[in-house]
């Protein structure tokens, strides 16, 4: 596995951290690497969470990623 890899599936498992500061920088984070592996799990952010604040920001990152994704084809 690569250490891009690595470093998204790290944030990936802190999406469902019971801090919402925690969770609001994996997403940030994730939305900086842009790998398309994160779609899936901020979805169920955006979906799930208790946090309004938590899932507009897994929506925006999901979108830019998905954008950003799409663009290099």
């Amino acid at each position: 596995m690569s250490l891009v890899k690595r470093v998204v599936a790290y944030h990936i498992a802190r999406l469902k951290d019971k801090n919402p500061e925690v969770r609001l920088k994996a997403i940030r984070e994730l939305e900086l690497l842009s790998d398309p592996d994160a779609l899936e799990p901020l979805q169920q952010v955006f979906r799930q969470d208790p946090n309004a604040d938590i899932r507009r920001a897994a929506q925006e990152a999901g979108r830019k990623i998905f954008l950003k994704n799409n663009n290099q084809t």
